[in-house]
């Protein structure tokens, strides 16, 4: 489930993943899927001491109207959007203990994609990391750093329900694995907040 992290630029806004069996996240209409998310912070990590570092990140940028109704789909209620197109394929289930994020999503990648380019095309999207100022920019929000961090645990941890059987996927440990020996100032103290 998406939850509320506080952005510099919007206030509070959701992130994280919207369906237990897909690797995607939002951050708020902005849909990426976690594994690319990883490699682009793995990149982010091995920039050393540099104090600006400007990318580009692959995004599905929807329309609220495109997005659907969360509590709906999760509900099956309303199988609106693209969030209920996935939750047509994937109910949320009606058992309490099932409910934990699949470290396999990543395997439903291709429909998952299949479905939102029925809705928008892949951007690109700017990415600037500000060392010296302490802050991320994504597109058009912008995060402090701790802020960022607190985006880092959620995906450590596999948000809230947590991972399945408490296995993470081999691109989230990576991701971690790269953030821990970082010289890059802007992860300092990355990796100790990212405890279980």
């Amino acid at each position: 489930m998406p939850l509320l992290f506080e952005s510099l630029s919007h206030g509070a806004v959701p992130f994280g993943f919207f369906n237990i069996e897909t690797d995607m996240i939002l951050l708020n209409d902005y849909f990426f899927f976690a594994s690319d998310v990883s490699e682009r912070i793995i990149e982010i990590t091995e920039e050393g001491s540099r104090k600006i570092f400007e990318t580009e990140w692959d995004a599905y940028l929807l329309e609220i109207r495109q997005i659907g109704n969360l509590m709906g789909a999760i509900n099956d209620v309303e199988l609106s959007g693209f969030i209920g197109e996935v939750y047509n394929h994937f109910p949320f289930p009606h058992e309490p203990d099932k409910f934990k994020q699949n470290p396999d999503g990543y395997r439903n990648r291709e429909l998952v994609e299949g479905i939102v380019r029925r809705y928008t095309a892949i951007s690109k999207i700017q990415v600037v990391v500000d060392a010296v100022n302490q802050t991320i920019r994504i597109g058009e929000y912008l995060f402090s750093k701790q802020g960022f961090h607190e985006l880092l645990k959620y995906l450590w941890l596999g948000g809230y329900p947590r991972w399945k059987d408490g296995i993470r996927p081999e691109y989230i440990v990576r991701m971690k694995e790269r953030i821990e020996p970082s010289t890059h100032p802007f992860f300092e103290g990355a990796a100790a907040n990212m405890q279980d």
